[in-house]
């Protein structure tokens, strides 16, 4: 039994519905240790019986053995394995892959053994050495001349120690003494034991070999032995072969990226400009929050539960609408909008309220110290208050008040802190509780110099001063706010919740709220508008991924040859698609890496620098979940865009793929 036979292969081409017969019934057999050259006019079959030999062609009639072991042609995975272990290609073009350098042209086959690093390297330096070109591995395809280039072809298709040899045209781009020299090594390649097959239209390269087949129109002329086949060798082991690992995929793609760099940078920069966009306003939102919090914070007791009258009986309606409803109420009926003292006494029989305050609240207040004169809204003093607020001086007492710098400024020439223990005159209009315009007016001394920054003024005597003073003009003295200091901060919702299950005659009593809900409203405001630039920057994510895939497309009609060529080797149509989705990862990769520097470097760099001399904060502020978004978002939509050329590519037809220009 022969190591390779060929039975009753019949093989067609179809225009339409008309037939062109190529192979008319061949039957063929070969052993290892010869040198057979099929020889034929253009036109006449070899090649499409070379493409059936190697594993390439599966669309034909008749059968094929290796070994004793019939190849179903239907099987792409055993076609795929028997290319890789049995199968070693040379063609007249050479088809190396320009992106690698000569030594990894060869290693691109032993990729798919079971070699290590090193041996792996070492066989295809030895290789190199044998084919005349140890001094050439760093050079590129281009850089070689078209004899040293079949060298390098001759030696990837012994690199894997296939057992089959398929020589297509191998002297044909290749001068006298190059044809020579090839031969010589084809000839010592069968000597080794290997089978060679040559195609070729050359008499004189089909008289170098041990036997010439003769083709004609699909059918053999004649097949003429003109020397024994070598004797087999004894000894030596195979090399194992096995499926393309994942990491020589991601490794190839790299390279390609790197050497088509100036082409692919473009890509990247665009890529990384709308995932630095996102980034950005991420982290814009996430410092304006931070900026929020830090001002309410520095300025409130997180502790504290601001509690206001309730005034409507629909249960639908939202707390922030409650409140305004009762600040408008508080206009026209003050006696039902206001809080009375019976009503902090319920407030304080909530579990976990360890005390409770009532809150004066006048807005338009006249404040005069001698010639000056200003208007300012005045709040009383409470526990809501964070006395880091108070820059100078002290809390205030009876007949005292802390009197904003603000404020201060519009009172004297001087510096605020001049005014502490000056006493001015307050003025503003209460009400009766007849519910009619009283006037009140009051002298206090200024205890200390607040700042409330951006949240506004703070002036702020004490509650029992004011209640005093409207028992003095008369008017009442119910409360127009409350607070409630919950015993610690776990407690502020269970509190508040408290508040809001109060009720005065079955209807709802209070409307309760924390700094924390307030804060929520705030920040779910700031998300929003942060989603929305971040979306509209997101924008020009599609348009990269555009970009990708217009990239992945052209990368694949340049690397049509490449395509086959891998896939002559033995790779699987998963394995090319794997080569191009790894590409667009490192480009998504790659992208996300430069916006990050970017976000660091311009955002949190440059833009925090310039924007801190006006709030004192860093209002860019890139969390470690932004960054991971990022990488996370640029890998999905390089994986996306790189799906459809990926499966383009992996159906390519391994023979029209080494036929591309």
């Amino acid at each position: 039994m022969s190591f390779l036979e060929l039975h009753d292969i019949y093989k067609s081409y179809f225009l339409g519905k008309e037939e062109f017969p190529v192979l008319k019934g061949i039957n063929l057999s070969f052993d290892r240790g010869d040198f057979v050259s099929i020889l034929g006019e253009s036109g006449g079959g070899k090649s499409t019986l070379m493409n059936i030999i190697g594993g390439l062609d599966r669309e034909f009639q008749g059968n094929v053995t290796i070994n004793g072991q019939r190849l179903d042609h239907s099987k792409e995975k055993q076609m795929d394995e028997y290319r890789r272990g049995m199968i070693g290609y040379i063609y007249q073009s050479y088809n190396l892959i320009n992106h690698l350098t000569v030594l990894e042209n060869v290693l691109v086959s032993l990729e798919m053994t079971k070699l290590t690093n090193k041996e792996k390297h070492d066989r295809a330096m030895e290789l190199l050495k044998q084919v005349g070109l140890e001094t050439q591995v760093k050079k590129h395809p281009n850089q070689l001349s078209g004899g040293q280039k079949q060298r390098v072809a001759i030696a990837r298709a012994l690199a894997s120690d296939p057992q089959v040899i398929i020589a297509d045209e191998p002297t044909g781009a290749l001068d006298s003494q190059n044809t020579q020299e090839v031969l010589a090594i084809l000839d010592q390649i069968a000597a080794s034991g290997k089978l060679v097959i040559a195609v070729t239209h050359s008499q004189e390269v089909a008289d170098y070999g041990t036997r010439i087949v003769h083709l004609a129109d699909g059918v053999i002329e004649s097949d003429t032995r003109l020397k024994e086949g070598y004797p087999l060798q004894n000894g030596g082991v195979q090399i194992e072969d096995r499926p393309l690992p994942s990491s020589s995929s991601y490794k190839t793609a790299f390279k390609h990226l790197t050497y088509n760099w100036k082409q692919n940078s473009i890509i990247v920069l665009g890529t990384a400009i709308g995932i630095f966009a996102v980034l950005l306003f991420s982290g814009l939102g996430n410092g304006i929050k931070a900026y929020i919090n830090d001002q309410v914070n520095s300025l409130a007791n997180p502790n504290i539960v601001t509690v206001m009258k309730n005034v409507t009986d629909d249960k639908k309606t939202a707390n922030t609408q409650r409140i305004e409803q009762t600040r408008q109420k508080l206009q026209t009926d003050y006696a039902h909008a206001s809080i009375s003292s019976d009503d902090l006494k319920k407030m304080t029989t909530v579990k976990h309220v360890k005390k409770v305050q009532g809150i004066y609240n006048f807005a338009a207040s006249s404040l005069s110290l001698g010639s000056k004169k200003t208007t300012a809204a005045i709040q009383s003093w409470s526990v809501s208050y964070n006395e880091d607020v108070i820059k100078s001086g002290d809390k205030p007492g009876k007949n005292e008040m802390l009197l904003d710098k603000q404020t201060a400024a519009l009172l004297t020439d001087k510096k605020a802190k001049t005014l502490i223990g000056k006493t001015i005159n307050v003025q503003f209009t209460a009400v009766s509780k007849q519910g009619l315009p009283v006037p009140v007016t009051l002298a206090l001394k200024v205890s200390g110099i607040t700042d409330g920054g951006q949240a506004g003024a703070i002036n702020a005597p004490t509650s029992a001063t004011v209640k005093e003073a409207l028992v003095k003009a008369g008017a009442s003295t119910n409360y127009m706010a409350a607070v409630a200091l919950a015993s610690q901060t776990d407690d502020v919702k269970q509190v508040a919740k408290g508040l809001n299950q109060i009720k005065t005659d079955g209807k709802r009593a209070f409307v309760a709220t924390t700094i924390g809900s307030i804060l929520d409203t705030i920040n779910t405001i700031v998300n929003l508008a942060s989603y929305v630039l971040a979306a509209i920057a997101g924008i020009s994510l599609i348009v990269s991924a555009l970009m990708i895939i217009a990239t992945m497309y052209m990368s694949v009609a340049e690397r049509t040859k490449e395509i086959g060529i891998l896939r002559a080797l033995g790779e699987s149509k998963r394995d090319i698609r794997r080569l191009f989705t790894s590409e667009a990862l490192f480009i998504g990769l790659i992208s996300a890496v430069i916006a990050l520097g970017l976000a660091y470097g311009l955002g949190m760099g440059v833009l925090n620098t310039a924007l801190y001399g006006i709030a004192k904060f860093n209002m860019v502020q890139i969390s470690i979940g932004n960054v991971v978004f990022a990488f996370v978002i640029a890998l999905l939509i390089s994986f996306l865009a790189a799906l459809l050329p990926s499966r383009k590519a992996a159906k390519l037809n391994p023979i029209d793929a080494l036929a591309a220009d």
